[in-house]
C-alpha cells in the first residue's frame, strides 16, 4: 500500500480491516513471547533478536523486489525517520525483550506489552491531530497506571542492586516505551510506501544488531531443529508480516487504535505460557490485567468507531 498521509492527516474512522488486523495481530504477537522463550534455550538474546531481524529485513525485501514497488523517494528527513524507527520499532525493543525473558516468563513480557497505551496516550495528545487527551481517556490512563505498578510488582527497587528478575521486568516495560515512541513517528513519517517502510526499518534495525551479535555472543551455530525453527518462525511472522499490519493500521487508524491490540496479547501470552511452557503465573498478573483491561476499556471507549 502506499501511503498518502502526511503528518498532519488527521486519525479516520477505523475499517472493518482496520478490526481484522488488530484481531490477526493480537494472536500472533500473543504467541511471540513463547516462540522467544524456545528460541533463548539454544541461542543468546542478541542472537535471538539479530536473527529475527535480519530474517524479518530480508523477506520484506524480497517481497517488495519481487512485486516490483517503486523505490521510495529519498530525503534527509525521510531517511532520519527510518533509523529512527528502525532503533525504536526493531532493534531497541527486539533486544530488550529477548534479554528481559531470560529473567521474567514469557506470560510477563507479553503482559508488559498491555501498557503500551500508557505512553502513546500522551504522546498522540501532543503530536497527533485529532487523537486528543481527554478526561475519559485521562482516567483510562491512571486505572493502566495503576495496573502498570502491580505488573512491576514488590522488589523491583533491587533493580538498582543488580537483582536480574527486577531488571528484566524493566527491559520488558522500557520495551514498550520503544514502541509507544515508534507508534507515534510511524504516524508523522512523510508519506512512503508502508511496505518500505517496514523493510526499511526492519534492514536498520539488522544493520544495528548483527555487529553487536558477532561481537558479544560470536557467530550462532546449529542448534536443536525447534530452537532454529522458532528464530525462523519470528522472522517470518511476528517480524515481518505483522510489520507490515502494524504500519498499515496506525497509518490508517492512527496510533491509538492500534494500542486495541493490547486486549488480546496478554491474554494470548499468558494462556500460552501456562499451557504451552507451564509457567506458574503469580496472582497480581491478573490483578495487573484487569485493571490494564478496564483502562483500555475506559480510555477507548469514547474513541472505538466502526
Amino acid at each position: 500500500m502506499t501511503s498518502t498521509h502526511t503528518t498532519d492527516t488527521p486519525v479516520s474512522a477505523p475499517t472493518l480491516g482496520n478490526y481484522a488486523s488488530i484481531v490477526a495481530l493480537g494472536l500472533i504477537w500473543g504467541g511471540t513471547f513463547m516462540v522467544v522463550a524456545v528460541a533463548l534455550r539454544g541461542y543468546g538474546p542478541v542472537t535471538v533478536a539479530a536473527a529475527r531481524t535480519t530474517l524479518g529485513a530480508l523477506a520484506l525485501l524480497s517481497l517488495v523486489v519481487a512485486m516490483g514497488r517503486p523505490l521510495p523517494k529519498a530525503s534527509p528527513l525521510l531517511a532520519f525517520y527510518i533509523i529512527v524507527l528502525g532503533i525504536l520499532t526493531s532493534a531497541a525493543p527486539f533486544m530488550l525483550l529477548s534479554w528481559g525473558q531470560q529473567y521474567v516468563p514469557s506470560a510477563f513480557a507479553g503482559l508488559s506489552m498491555a501498557v503500551l497505551p500508557l505512553f502513546v496516550l500522551p504522546l498522540a495528545h501532543f503530536f497527533v491531530p485529532g487523537d486528543r487527551l481527554t478526561l475519559r481517556r485521562a482516567g483510562g490512563f491512571g486505572l493502566g497506571l495503576t495496573g502498570a505498578l502491580v505488573l512491576l510488582g514488590p522488589g523491583i527497587g533491587a533493580a538498582g542492586d543488580g537483582d536480574l528478575a527486577a531488571l528484566g521486568r524493566i527491559a520488558c516495560i522500557a520495551a514498550t516505551v520503544c514502541y509507544a515512541t515508534g507508534s507515534i513517528l510511524t504516524r508523522r513519517c512523510p508519506p512512503i510506501d508502508g511496505m518500505w517502510l517496514s523493510a526499511g526499518t526492519l534492514v536498520v534495525g539488522a544493520v544495528i544488531l548483527l555487529p553487536v551479535m558477532l561481537a558479544v555472543e560470536g557467530v550462532p551455530g546449529p542448534a536443536d531443529p525447534v530452537v532454529m525453527g522458532a528464530i525462523v518462525f519470528l522472522g517470518l511472522i511476528p517480524t515481518a508480516f505483522a510489520a507490515l499490519l502494524r504500519v498499515q493500521v496506525i497509518r490508517s487508524a492512527g496510533p491509538s487504535f492500534m494500542t486495541l491490540v493490547n486486549y488480546q496479547v496478554p491474554v494470548w501470552s499468558m494462556l500460552f505460557g501456562a499451557l504451552v511452557l507451564s509457567e506458574v503465573l503469580p496472582g497480581r498478573f491478573f490483578i495487573a490485567l484487569a485493571l490494564i483491561a478496564a483502562g483500555l476499556a475506559v480510555s477507548q471507549s469514547g474513541k472505538r468507531r466502526g
